[in-house]
Parts: structure tokens; sequence; C-alpha cells
């Protein structure tokens, strides 16, 4: 499993568009054992500029500009390696809320998504639109998992 992914971006010169990038992402932070988060883009506002990016600091918690997008490549690490104990009837203790509309896609392994009121089991190929809802990521598995998510500044 590549835990650190491949960045192309591209660009225009001379009136033709070509390949200004394609490295590994530099911007990587382990936050927590095996909790890999790789900030792959962000934009400042809306419309984006398509000259440049600025890079904001990975912080684990994101810091999507305003009116602007995060982009992020994560791995999340089974429960049990991150020392996450999950009691039914109590909250989960990686409960947050992000003042963001989050466009997330499984890319492979198993997560639960938990509400305040319910949850539910994502797999490969699952799509979450989380619309600055409180939350938490849950992975019961032995295999790590793979998200993209996109964040998009929001009014909550």
């Amino acid at each position: 499993m590549n835990k650190i992914p491949r960045r192309i971006v591209t660009g225009i010169k001379n009136g033709k568009s070509i390949i200004v990038e394609d490295q590994q992402v530099k911007n990587v932070v382990e936050h927590l054992p095996g909790l890999i988060i790789s900030d792959i883009w962000n934009t400042q506002n809306t419309p984006a500029s398509l000259d440049f990016e600025t890079t904001i600091p990975n912080t684990g918690f994101p810091q999507t500009p305003k009116n602007g997008t995060y982009f992020r490549y994560v791995v999340i690490p089974p429960d049990k390696d991150l020392g996450v104990e999950f009691k039914k009837g109590e909250p989960h203790p990686m409960m947050h809320q992000t003042p963001t509309l989050d466009y997330i896609i499984i890319l492979s392994g198993e997560l639960h998504l938990i509400m305040e009121e319910g949850e539910t089991i994502l797999k490969p190929g699952d799509i979450v639109i989380q619309r600055g809802t409180t939350h938490a990521w849950s992975n019961r598995t032995d295999e790590h998992c793979i998200q993209l998510a996109v964040l998009i500044d929001a009014e909550i």
C-alpha cells in the first residue's frame, strides 16, 4: 500500500499544456500512529486561481481557507493501532465537526462513519457528502482504509 500519493500538476507554457510537477506529495504528516494525512492541493478562493497553490500547514485538523477548498489523501489505520476504544452508548472519542462541505471517496479498506445518531459501514467506491455534521471515523478491521477528501469552506 502506497501511503504517500503521487501528485501530477498541469499548467500552460507558451500557450501549450504541460506537466509542471510529477512527484510524491511533500506535505505528508503522521498525526497519530498510522494516521497519515497527505495534503494534495488547496485553493484560496472561489473562483479558484489556476496560477499557483499556497501551501498551508498540515495540522491534522483541516484549515480550509475562507471561500477555498482543501484536497486530502488520508490513510486511516485500524482503531486498535490508534489505541481507540469505542464503547457502545458513549460518544466515539474521535468525534469532531468541521465547518466544511466534504466530498469523501473510499478507495480501499472499510470504515464506519459514526454520527451522533446512527452509523454506516463504508467500502471501496462509496462516497460520503459530509455537510458540516459532527462525525467520527472508525476502522474496525485489521487493514488500513484509504480515503480521498475534498473539503469546501461552508457556512454552518
